[in-house]
Formats: C-alpha cells, sequence, structure tokens
C-alpha cells in the first residue's frame, strides 16, 4: 500500500481515550430502561434484553483477568469516516483484557456473517488502517440481519471460529437488527454477546445517550470546507447563485451544521418545512425573495444549502409521490403502454385534483422522475432527483415573472452541487479518531463485562478526552414501533432536527442576517496538527447542544 506523506504522519497519531478506560474498570450500574414509545409492544418482542440498566464505566483499583475471547466484527451499511477506528480501539481493547484475545473480520457487511467469508485481524492488518478513513478493512455491505434462517447460518459460522461476541458498526437500521440478533441469541441462550456502535454522517441516530454518530463531525467539516471554497468563489466572481444539496435523507443534520459553519445565504430545513406545511411554491418563494432582496442591494450572488430528503417533508409532495406510488403499483403495464410524449397528460388525468395540480406544476424532467425512475419495491427513487435543479430552476420562473411585473430588478444564474460520497470516506478529525477509538475500546469492555444488546456510548464530548463517560445503553431504549412494508416493526427512532433545539434556535436567529449580508465563513481543510481549539473541536451542532 503506498502512503501519502499525510497518511504516514497520521498513522503515529495515538487517540485519546476518557479517563476511566485507560486502567482497571468496573461497571456501575445506572436507571432500568425502557423503550423511547411502544413500551409494552417492544418489551413483549425482547423480553430478554429488555428494561436492562444504563452502564457507566468507572475507574477500578484491582485490574481484573480476563479469559481469551475470540470476537467478530461488522461493518454495516454506508462508510462513515473513524470506521476503522473503532476496530483499532475494538482490538486494542480486547488485547488490554487478554493478549490471547482475537478480532475476526467479517468481509462486505452483515452478508460475510451468513456466508462464512471472513479474516482474522491481525495486529499488523489493523496498524496499517489506524486514523485512516473510510471501510476498506473488511468494506461494507447492506445485507439486513433479519430471519431466523439467517441468526442461525450466522451462529454456526461463529461456532466455528470459537467466538463468542459480535460488534455490529452501523446506523440505525443495522443496530435495529443488532438489536433482534442479540435478543435471538439470548432467548436460544447460544452464549453470544452482540454490541452496536452508533454510526452514520447523516447525524439521526443520537439521543439522550449517544450524543452523536460518529462520522458527522468529519463529514460536515468536509462539506463545510468546500461549500466554503464555493462561497469565496461565488464572492469572486459576484455572478452566480450556487444551489448545494447535501446528504441527509430523514434529517437536515447535515445542512444545518454546514450552515452553522459557513454562514450561507440561504438553507432550507427540512423539518421546518414540514412543521409549517410549506408547499413546494412556499419553498421556491423563500428562496426567490432572498434572491431579490440581495439583487435590490446590487448582490446577483449567493448560496442556497438544500437537503437530499427535501421533497419528502413536503407534505403537498409527500402526499403527490404516495398516491402516484399507489397509483403505479396497480396499473405499471397500463402506464408502459402509453406514448412517452402523452404520459405526462395520463398522470394528470388519473391523480386526484389536488396531486394532479401539484404534478402539473413540476418541470418536465423531474415530473417524469416521479414516474420512471423507481427503486425494486416500486417506489420514487427520491434522493436521484436534482432537487438543487428543481428549486434553482423554478426560483428562475419566480423571478421573470417577477421582473415583469417590476418586483426583481437582478440577474439570476445558478449554479449546481451536490456533495454527499465526497464525505463519507475522508479521514477522520481528531475528535472522530478519538470518539471512534473509544468507541471501540467501550464495546470491548462491554464484551469483557458479559453484555448484551447494548450500544457502546461516549459522552460529555465537548470536554477534554479524558472527561469523556464511557458505557453502555440497551439498545431497545432506543426503539419504538414504526410501519414498515406494511407490517409494524421494531425500529430505533430517527433523531430529527428539533425546532425547538439550541441548534436551529441559533441557526433561526441569524439567518436573516445572513441572507442579505454576504458574511461568509470559510473553515478551511480539516487540520490534524497543531493547537487544540483548531484541530479537537466538536461540531458546533454538539456544543450548542451541550451549550458549551
Amino acid at each position: 500500500m503506498t502512503k501519502s506523506a499525510l497518511q504516514i504522519a497520521r498513522s503515529a497519531y495515538q487517540p485519546k481515550l476518557p479517563k476511566a478506560l485507560r486502567g482497571a474498570v468496573k461497571v456501575e450500574n445506572g436507571k432500568t430502561t425502557e423503550s423511547v414509545a411502544d413500551q409494552e409492544a417492544i418489551k413483549e418482542l425482547f423480553p430478554n434484553t429488555y428494561g436492562m440498566p444504563l452502564i457507566k464505566f468507572v475507574e477500578a483499583n484491582e485490574k481484573q483477568s480476563f479469559p481469551a475471547i475470540n470476537v467478530g466484527v461488522i461493518l454495516s451499511g454506508g462508510q462513515a469516516p473513524g470506521g476503522h477506528n473503532v476496530i483499532s480501539g475494538l482490538f486494542d481493547g480486547l488485547k488490554a483484557l487478554n493478549s490471547d484475545s482475537k478480532l475476526y473480520g467479517f468481509i462486505l457487511g452483515p452478508g460475510g456473517l451468513v456466508d462464512n467469508n471472513y479474516m482474522e485481524l491481525t495486529g499488523s492488518i489493523v496498524d496499517e488502517y489506524r486514523n485512516t478513513g473510510g471501510f476498506d478493512i473488511i468494506g461494507s455491505g447492506r445485507t439486513k440481519l433479519e430471519t431466523p434462517e439467517q441468526f442461525e447460518k450466522g451462529y454456526e459460522n461463529l461456532k466455528k471460529l470459537g467466538i463468542s461476541a459480535l460488534v455490529i458498526i452501523g446506523g440505525d437500521d443495522s443496530n435495529t437488527n443488532a438489536c433482534v440478533l442479540a435478543e435471538y441469541y439470548a432467548a436460544k441462550k447460544y452464549g453470544v454477546q452482540v454490541i452496536g456502535c452508533p454510526k452514520t454522517i447523516d447525524g439521526d441516530l443520537k439521543n439522550e445517550m449517544i450524543e452523536t454518530s460518529f462520522g458527522f463531525d468529519t463529514a460536515c467539516k468536509v462539506y463545510s470546507e468546500v461549500i466554503g471554497n464555493i462561497q469565496r468563489d461565488c464572492n469572486s466572481a459576484r455572478k452566480y447563485w450556487h444551489f448545494i444539496k447535501l446528504m441527509g435523507r430523514s434529517a437536515s443534520h447535515i445542512a444545518l451544521e454546514c450552515a452553522l459553519q459557513v454562514q450561507p445565504n440561504v438553507c432550507i430545513i427540512s423539518e421546518e418545512v414540514e412543521a409549517k406545511a410549506m408547499s413546494l411554491d412556499d419553498v421556491v418563494t423563500y428562496i426567490a425573495e432572498k434572491v431579490a432582496a440581495r439583487a435590490a442591494v446590487g448582490n446577483n450572488f449567493g448560496t442556497v444549502l438544500i437537503p437530499e430528503g427535501l421533497i419528502e417533508f413536503i407534505p403537498a409532495m409527500k402526499s403527490l409521490i404516495e398516491e402516484l406510488n399507489d397509483f403505479l403499483a396497480h396499473h405499471a403495464v397500463e402506464f408502459s403502454q402509453i406514448k412517452k410524449s402523452r404520459q405526462r397528460d395520463y398522470i394528470i388525468s388519473k391523480l386526484s385534483k389536488e396531486n394532479s395540480d401539484v404534478y402539473a406544476s413540476l418541470p418536465e424532467g423531474v415530473a417524469r422522475q416521479l414516474t420512471l425512475d423507481r427503486d425494486p419495491h416500486g417506489n420514487v427513487q427520491v434522493s436521484l432527483i436534482e432537487t438543487e435543479k428543481l428549486l434553482s430552476d423554478m426560483v428562475a420562473v419566480k423571478l421573470a415573472q417577477w421582473k415583469e411585473e417590476g418586483k426583481y430588478v437582478g440577474k439570476f444564474a445558478s449554479q449546481h452541487h451536490f456533495f454527499g460520497y465526497e464525505g463519507r470516506c475522508a479521514a477522520p478529525s481528531n475528535y472522530d479518531a478519538d470518539y471512534c477509538y473509544s468507541l471501540g475500546f467501550t464495546a470491548s469492555t462491554l464484551i469483557g463485562n458479559g453484555k448484551t444488546g447494548y450500544m457502546s456510548s461516549v459522552r460529555n464530548t465537548t470536554a477534554p478526552a479524558e472527561q469523556w463517560i464511557a458505557g453502555g445503553v440497551p439498545i431497545t431504549m432506543m426503539m419504538n414501533m414504526e410501519r414498515r412494508h406494511g407490517e409494524m416493526k421494531p425500529v430505533i427512532q430517527k433523531a430529527l432536527v428539533r425546532l425547538d433545539g439550541a441548534p436551529f434556535k441559533e441557526f433561526a436567529s441569524k439567518r436573516d442576517t445572513w441572507a442579505i449580508e454576504t458574511d461568509y465563513v470559510y473553515p478551511g481543510p480539516i487540520q490534524y496538527f497543531g493547537p487544540t481549539e483548531v484541530c479537537d473541536q466538536p461540531t458546533k451542532t454538539l456544543q450548542l447542544e451541550q451549550a458549551k
């Protein structure tokens, strides 16, 4: 493997650990827990892993001796910066418990467990990947572990390797699967512990005990750097409005964090759009008003941040998509026989009046995407809709109307960007390198203390690392019941942007000023070496939530 100068220097970085994990550790049990909602239903589904206490690790006087243990690890779902350091922390933690312990990585996600595709992760292999981005040490995959057949096949493979604990590093769906697996193995008395670790750049896996999901910090810093660069270009050329779509289908945490970092002229928050029952035209009008206000003072340029999942949060669009999905599921053959030139009129004639009007108002390209690009379940692939282009096109039309009416006196030209994959495998920031290493080390400590059905938790992360609080949270505590594919299923509740939360309130208090003034911030690239105030800062979101 050829390494860059930064990689070579970075490999020597020793991630910081909470003080409580640096020596002998003992378990301090907290309050017993219950699920965030639907308590009776969740308790019934998880009788062996429900109601367990919160766990905090504290320093102990005497070091315990632990037997050697074989542990498996899986990287599940989309990549996020810091995954390699979770594995590094897990490896070092297991070796600290007993130097004869072994760690096995299952290749390409949960499918590797079912297919018995694995490799032993030795010290020399782990050392190659410390403090690096990506999931390429063992790869990742999106196979869902949800059927007894998969659980049994996985157990057979674990038994062959003598593995008695499994760590699943993933987002809300992956950790939901970890919870189901932990319950299944506990019910069968198979003696296999299952521990989860909170991963997702989208930032929507968090609660009172999980401050943030790993990778969010790094991804937002990567996006903010590039947005800052665009804003500097924007302020230099002074002739373009840049419409920038950011990852975050289910929540707008990334857009909000980037807005707090770079101070754009406009940032749309999906959760606010839904709460205010805004129409697509309302969103377009809001943006156009900011464009017109800047044009009035001679500034025909600016930046607009848009969350990837915005369309699904607009109530009228959500209603249209649901009716389209249902209609096309039942009339797919009939629709396929309509000439392309007549498909738009055909759809307009078949929908309810309200949804028909919304569909008719959409640009041709977007209307076509809503009817043609469907996933294997027959649903619209919303992430493929170029929301940034849709909004800029509709803003252009509205501004042209206003110009005719004498309400707008500027020039409008747009550029489009989508930042997603660029942030998923970046070299982790110091915060993520430290946080992930601590999560992995905490997972090993949970295993050593015989726990299952827990998610690794590291809190108080706006303080210096030695003051971080390590422990475990029962995954059942985060669960509720939701309708998935027509059935009620237990799932981890997604954390959306809270409109009454400190981060959104801070943004809302500043956005009118940012809209008119060119008050851009240029964060620059992630810094790994230098003053702690430059290198070790957590996200603005976390600082505001922790009021620090």
